[in-house]
């Protein structure tokens, strides 16, 4: 019998000046970054606590706890990695992944591949399993008015 579960993840963080722009896995030229204790990858953080929710696996503070000096700038793909050995272990493997960031700005077409691609390869899975989409919020609240980026990552698993 094939053991099906879903786990949906949020995360959030503030835009500063002075940091990269880290999505995906894909650093975007742009005025601002995301402040956080790792790169602050806001999509792939998403992705991660959907991943670890569906899986019982606790969460990425839990998990990675940014008191924790050895992931002070870590790239948020290499704790992704992580995270698909642990669900791997557990006897889990993802079907199908679909994440939305929250942004006014930068437009991420032109990104969105290749995140989905980065997301697939950290995971062991097909790129046609990740879909990667984003939207603004029409200048409402703090996406909106540009002091930060949010995503939602929903996320099927089934038993190996």
């Amino acid at each position: 019998m094939t053991n099906l579960r879903i786990g949906h993840g949020y995360d959030v963080h503030r835009l500063v000046e002075g940091r990269p722009l880290i999505l995906g896995g894909v650093e975007i030229v742009w005025e601002k970054g995301l402040l956080g204790h790792s790169d602050a990858d806001v999509l792939t953080h998403a992705v991660m606590d959907a991943i670890s929710g569906a899986a019982r696996l606790g969460d990425i503070g839990t998990l990675f706890p940014d008191t924790d000096p050895a992931y002070a700038g870590i790239s948020s793909l290499k704790l992704l990695k992580e995270v698909a050995a642990l669900l791997a272990a557990q006897g889990f493997c993802v079907v199908n992944l679909d994440v939305t960031l929250l942004a006014q700005a930068p437009k991420v077409a032109p990104y969105r591949r290749q995140m989905a691609e980065n997301l697939a390869k950290a995971l062991g899975i097909s790129q046609d399993q990740v879909n990667v989409k984003a939207t603004t919020e029409e200048g409402l609240g703090f996406t909106g008015d540009g002091s930060g980026m949010a995503a939602h990552a929903v996320v099927l698993l089934e038993t190996i």
